[in-house]
């Protein structure tokens, strides 16, 4: 035995002492071969490049000759955002913009955002001439406290389809809105974001009209998509004078634009008969100027009065009279009653409907709803019962069997809500319920708190088969918590990562189901 493990011995050095020598030497190869992001083909390398953010893509720039060529190329910029508080690029002088627009930017920019310090003459013409395929833009005068000087504006980018204004208190935009007047003439899309949640704060200081709403609708004719959020100068005189001269107008979103009573509606659909979406959360509408639209002559088919003061006889009336409703939002409506929704299951055409939300009506019964999801619930594709305490597990058990078609569904009652249930939600049952029964789910919000849900060590196993069964689920969203937690690193062991939210950041609606949702989208 010795004498083997001292010839084994003697061989192994040998042929260790030889392949010793032979690298030495040069002759012999290695068996390694070294692999490098250097070695990747540059088309490759630009695939990844645009996974990443502008700001990233930035610093790698600064590697090397060959990153910082492929961090140059064109079809990397073809969406910018240089609002540092949104994309974290901060460009520091108006000769580093110019710059960028002719030797990075170029003909592949379609989308860009500018604040206020990068808004001016020499950027737009450079724009208008560098840029000629640039089709939506976002100005941002959110913060200005004193506008630039355009009087030397004589071009501006003319292939814009959609623009984005953010509006300041107190920088009147006319001087600059009069240069542009003669380049929007193709415009189909216009957001005009106001300061809604700052006058909140400081009811008490001077309103100011900073852009001239009836001048502006004689230079935007073709518009189809017109956004006015948190205008709170907009009144009904506005909504009048875009209709006069809008009339492709298809969706108008109202929401947060306080001064809005609802007196010019009528005159709005008998002038914009493809007029399909009416957004009007948050707005003082009026009874009497909602029951005077001629509902039953209108193409209208989504309609959003969330948070009005409407009574339940309006309801009633503007619900039986609308013929074809798709998309309702009515939630936090204390008249949105019993009575309202059996009128319109009876006398209304629910037929149509594929989206509901009815946030935090509490003075639904769990009878009613039962009732009408019962003959309504396969065609839905969206629904939110969130808010309304009655609504625990026993209910949701018996619903879930029958959303075989929901994409959007929000429940539960959301933290620091003043009214507590004292009844336990067993989640487990619930998420079991929903995978073996809602395999079209793509976005789901529970709203409970950790306190009132229930669940064990074992609830992996309701949360394995949600994951496997629900493959289209991309936003799931729950209270910080221990079963937060647990399904979190659920998801993140199946490379899912980016599917679990915290509702402290994320919030799940129905707007996804607008017909108009991709251009409604800003900020």
């Amino acid at each position: 035995m010795a004498m083997m493990w001292s010839v084994t011995q003697d061989v192994s050095s040998a042929a260790l002492a030889n392949i010793k020598e032979q690298n030495h030497n040069g002759h012999g190869r290695s068996t390694y071969h070294v692999s490098t992001l250097d070695r990747l083909p540059d088309k490759i390398l630009l695939k990844i490049f645009s996974y990443l953010p502008h700001r990233e893509v930035g610093r790698l720039s600064r590697v090397c000759r060959k990153w910082r060529m492929i961090s140059c190329d064109s079809r990397l910029w073809t969406h910018v955002s240089l609002r540092p508080d949104v994309s974290g690029l901060h460009v520091t002088s108006l000769e580093t913009l110019l710059a960028l627009i002719s030797m990075r930017f170029g003909p592949s920019l379609t989308y860009i955002e500018l604040p206020i310090e990068l808004i001016t003459h020499t950027v737009l013409h450079e724009l208008a001439n560098k840029c000629p395929n640039l089709t939506s833009m976002l100005l941002d005068f959110s913060t200005a406290m004193q506008l630039h000087d355009f009087n030397d504006l004589h071009s501006f980018p003319t292939k814009l389809r959609t623009m984005c204004i953010c509006l300041s208190e107190v920088i009147f935009m006319e001087g600059f809105m009069r240069k542009i007047y003669n380049f929007i003439n193709g415009l189909e899309v216009l957001h005009l974001i106001g300061t809604y949640e700052k006058a909140v704060e400081d009811e008490e200081e001077e309103i100011y009209e900073v852009v001239n709403i009836h001048k502006l609708k004689s230079a935007v004719p073709n518009l189809r998509v017109v956004n006015l959020f948190g205008i709170i100068f907009v009144d009904d005189s506005h909504v009048d004078s875009l209709s006069s001269n809008c009339i492709q107008l298809e969706c108008l979103a109202l929401n947060f634009c306080t001064k809005v009573t609802g007196s010019t509606l009528k005159i709005l659909f008998s002038r914009c008969k493809r007029l399909r979406c009416l957004l009007m959360q948050h707005t003082s509408l009026h009874d009497e100027h909602m029951m005077a639209v001629e509902w039953e002559k209108t193409s209208l088919q989504e309609l959003d009065i969330t948070a009005t003061e409407l009574s339940t006889d309006c309801l009633i009336n503007i619900l039986y009279r609308i013929p074809a409703l798709r998309y309702l939002s009515a939630g936090q409506l204390d008249c949105f009653t019993d009575v309202v929704l059996k009128e319109f299951m009876e006398n209304g055409n629910p037929k149509s409907l594929v989206a509901l939300d009815l946030d935090r009506n509490e003075n639904l019964s769990e009878e009613i709803l039962l009732r009408f999801l019962k003959i309504q619930a396969p065609m839905l594709r969206g629904l939110v019962l969130s808010g309304i305490p009655h609504l625990t597990e026993q209910f949701w058990t018996t619903v879930m069997s029958t959303l075989r078609n929901i994409k959007v569904l929000v429940v539960g009652m959301p933290e620091g809500c003043c009214q507590k249930i004292h009844q336990k939600i067993h989640i487990d049952s619930l998420i079991d319920s929903m995978a073996n029964n809602c395999p079209r789910i793509e976005r789901l919000e529970i709203r409970w708190d950790p306190q009132t849900l229930r669940f064990s060590d074992r609830s992996n196993k309701a949360i394995d088969a949600a994951r496997l069964k629900c493959l289209r689920l991309r936003c799931l969203c729950l209270s910080d918590g221990k079963y937060f937690e647990m399904v979190k690193s659920n998801f993140e062991r199946a490379d899912r990562a980016t599917v679990v939210r915290s509702t402290t950041n994320c919030r799940v609606s129905l707007v996804y189901l607008l017909y108009n949702y991709r251009d409604l989208i800003f900020n």
